[in-house]
């Protein structure tokens, strides 16, 4: 909201000063420069300030030839850090700064999800021109049609899954790949299923070329899961579909969790225990993403 402007009008007797040869000098000199230089007047905004014409795609690493995960050597510790190699910069104390905040303002108190979040370079998942806000919690565009989740989603969707060292996981829409690379500082395994084949090999490049190794990816239909590496201990589904699948639902694992948001035009983030005897359902809080469809499921926000 913009402020009323306020002030004293000039001293009456100041206007019946007399100026002196010297004074009008100077003004007289004033006047020349502000004429010469360009306008920095309201209607002339900073070159800076304005956005970039077109939202820019991600760079990508060269082309590999093999593009699976090696996994002919181990797999690192699951608190381990990837190597990535940083810009320079101080990416590293505003993502200290974006988790204090993660745990004073949301409530986020499970340090190993904040030790994941802190590891995960955040400003590698979206296009250079936006990295100086990759921190703040807000979600940015990635182009095409795509965003990044705020910090602040990613943070408690993560929490609520509840994953351990030991786990197992099912990613039902990879995006940038960034929450895929926060899951892989918690658990064992993450698998994780995108619907668009030019978003999948985005992510499939970007998380090999920072060393996550413990993921695998594959273009598909979320709607069926991934039923050769089932039963999964968590199932995270990133975009929301009318109903929970029965497919998605069929392999979690007994004891397992699935955190999803639910609904139509409006959802629920639900936190799903299934047991022996049927489905525990939470509701979180409302939320508002991409709709999860049959027929169209390529836009949102990972």
């Amino acid at each position: 909201m913009s402020r009323a402007r306020t002030g004293r009008g000039p001293d009456p007797a100041a206007r019946r000063r007399r100026i002196g040869p010297a004074a009008l000098a100077l003004a007289l000199a004033g006047a020349a420069l502000a004429l010469a230089l360009p306008s920095i007047g309201p209607d002339a905004a900073p070159a800076a300030a304005a956005g970039p014409a077109a939202q820019p795609e991600l760079p990508l690493p060269p082309v590999q030839q093999n593009l699976r995960p090696d996994t002919s050597r181990p797999a690192p510790t699951v608190f381990d850090p990837p190597p990535p190699v940083e810009p320079p910069g101080d990416y590293g104390e505003r993502r200290r700064r974006m988790c204090d905040r993660l745990a004073r303002e949301h409530d986020i108190g499970r340090p190993e999800v904040l030790r994941a979040m802190a590891e995960v370079p955040r400003h590698l998942f979206v296009p250079e021109a936006y990295r100086d806000q990759a921190y703040e919690d807000m979600p940015l565009s990635t182009g095409g049609g795509q965003s990044v989740y705020q910090p602040y989603i990613v943070a408690l969707m993560t929490s609520l899954a509840d994953l351990g060292p030991d786990d197992v996981v099912l990613e039902i829409g990879t995006g940038s790949g960034y929450h895929t690379a926060v899951l892989s500082r918690l658990a064992r395994r993450v698998y994780s299923i995108e619907i668009s084949a030019p978003i999948a090999e985005r992510a499939r490049r970007r998380l090999a070329s920072l060393g996550y190794r413990n993921v695998e990816l594959r273009v598909g239909d979320g709607y069926e899961g991934w039923a050769e590496h089932a039963p999964f201990d968590a199932i995270i589904l990133t975009a929301a579909p009318p109903h929970l699948p029965q497919p998605l639902i069929d392999q979690l694992k007994v004891g397992g969790r699935m955190v999803a948001p639910v609904g139509e035009y409006f959802q629920d983030l639900r936190v799903v225990t299934k047991t022996a005897d049927g489905l525990e359902t939470s509701s979180v809080i409302p939320v508002r993403v991409p709709p999860m469809t049959r027929a169209e499921r390529e836009g949102g926000a990972r």
